[in-house]
């Protein structure tokens, strides 16, 4: 199959639910011919005339010519055997997450299709491996891994099990690149690329809210206007269901046969076990009306005050971007003690108590803030146990003088956002050292499959290797928790100023 041309291909589909029909859609709009199959009656038929819906819609919105959509329902047709699909180039399953079932569909089509043929699983948590051990000639086995819904996520894992050959992962890419998909390399293994990728921004944003350190609204709105995420942790999370993101987070980590630094909360099972499963039930880490708008979020995000602004404060240790701070805000900086006045810092990995202690400060006055996340939009302060209302209350009042909101959360080492970046940039360097994927895939697969505003590898030198080993050492260092030791990757290349896509 070299030297591709979309127009020779014919693409077998196996399943006709979401995903099924999602790919047969962008396997015909991509020129190729698609034959669906579906072992329930009138499954692929009601899929094909959805596909012909979606595609009429297209053209209605002006996405799509009308002859384009004519000339692509043509190149769909739907089959009633597996033995349909002998004429394919390539099969992909898109079936229930069963290995029993697939292994027994895998060896069926090895039976019908050509020697040359590809047989791949869209399957989102079972190794190849595992459905390639039933089948003959395993180099043909891959996976061929998109995401919900296919016409509209640009990205496709193309997963190499051990026996994967070249040339059927250099096939899956271009007829990836046939779909309008972006696709990117991963090696076979629990999660594959995404869905490993995505567990530290919901999961340490669950350890946050466990620890009593912030509210899911404060959380998520700390994400959203510091960092850029079109969705907080705690919203994503209810969005795709604790039904579904509990049971993935669980089997990843014991896949990677515990490493803490996958694992979730223990608020993340007690509320799949009260039902509380997102959206879905109209109640989760928030709580949703009918129409969808979500309420309840415990605090607010915003620490709102009458307390008259800090006209002084005390910086008793040198901080030119924490003073500069302060000053465009209107406050007098000093560096002696008055003993009345509040006290500012801006630790780095550190709560606020070990800060106070450090720093030999009067903990009821002093106010820690976070200086390490972009704070133009939202700033994020923090106070240790027993101190005094008014000297948050009037920092507060003085950094929102300048249009700048508020955010109060509790004690906490790296405050919040510091605390979740740092998981996401440790945890794809941790993909690049055990090879998950390359640096470049990585970022792209976090981007496109997850939408996040940057990718692991690039926000780990947007905040500086160094720093980032900076924060996660601090973490281990008073938790003694292994989930935050660093990866090596990041270590090496923070020692040597590298950057992290250095290979």
């Amino acid at each position: 199959m070299s030297n591709l041309n979309a127009a020779d291909l014919t693409i077998g589909i196996v399943g006709a639910g979401a995903m099924g029909r999602g790919i047969a859609q962008v396997s015909i709009t991509g020129g190729m011919k698609a034959l669906l199959f579906d072992a329930a009656d009138g499954a692929a038929a009601k899929a094909e005339e959805f596909i012909h819906g979606m595609l009429d819609r297209n053209v209605d919105k002006g996405r799509m010519e009308a002859a384009d959509a004519e000339a692509a329902k043509s190149r769909l047709s739907v089959v009633s055997t597996l033995e349909g699909l002998a004429p394919c180039n390539l099969v992909v399953e898109a079936i229930v997450e069963n290995i029993a079932i697939k292994q027994e569909v895998f060896t069926s089509l090895e039976k019908v299709v050509a020697d040359d043929a590809i047989i791949a699983s869209n399957t989102s948590s079972i190794r190849i491996a595992s459905i390639a051990a039933a089948c003959e000639r395993k180099d043909r086995i891959a996976g061929l891994h998109f995401f919900n819904p296919v016409p509209l996520m640009r990205l496709v894992e193309v997963i190499r099990a051990p026996h994967t050959s070249d040339k059927t992962a250099d096939t899956l890419i271009e007829i990836g690149k046939f779909m309008g998909r972006t696709p990117v390399i991963a090696k076979d293994g629990p999660g594959f690329l995404v869905n490993l990728g995505g567990r530290a921004y919901t999961t340490e944003a669950m350890r946050l809210l466990h620890e009593g350190v912030a509210s899911p609204a404060q959380i998520d709105a700390v994400m959203r206007d510091c960092c850029n995420f079109r969705m907080g942790p705690l919203e994503l999370a209810d969005l795709t269901g604790i039904d579904v993101n509990f049971p993935v987070s669980k089997i990843i980590l014991e896949g990677y046969f515990g490493d803490q630094r996958l694992a979730t909360s223990p608020i993340h099972e007690a509320m799949r076990e009260a039902g509380l499963l997102g959206r879905k039930t109209k109640a989760g880490f928030y709580t949703y009306a009918d129409d969808g708008s979500q309420a309840g979020g415990g605090i607010a995000a915003d620490h709102v005050t009458e307390s008259a602004p800090a006209n002084r404060v005390v910086m008793i240790e040198e901080d030119e971007e924490l003073k500069e701070l302060f000053v465009q805000a209107g406050a007098e900086v000093v560096a002696v003690d008055d003993g009345e006045s509040p006290i500012i810092c801006a630790p780095i990995g550190e709560d606020c108590t070990s800060a106070a202690v450090r720093l030999n400060a009067d903990h009821a006055r002093l106010v820690a803030v976070d200086t390490l996340t972009p704070y133009d939009k939202r700033i994020t302060i923090m106070t240790t146990p027993g101190a005094e209302v008014e000297a948050v209350n009037s920092v507060s009042a003085r950094l929102a003088s300048t249009g700048i909101k508020v955010t109060a959360i509790n004690d906490s080492f790296g405050f919040i956002a510091p605390r979740i970046r740092a998981m996401i940039a440790n945890l794809g360097c941790e993909m690049a050292q055990t090879g998950v994927a390359g640096p470049e895939d990585i970022d792209t697969a976090m981007t496109l499959g997850l939408n996040y505003p940057i990718g692991p590898m690039a926000l780990t030198d947007a905040m500086g290797a160094e720093i980032v080993l900076a924060l996660l050492d601090a973490f281990y260092g008073l938790t003694g928790d292994p989930r935050y030791r660093p990866s090596q990757w990041l270590r090496r290349r923070a020692l040597l100023g590298l950057s992290a896509s250095t290979l």
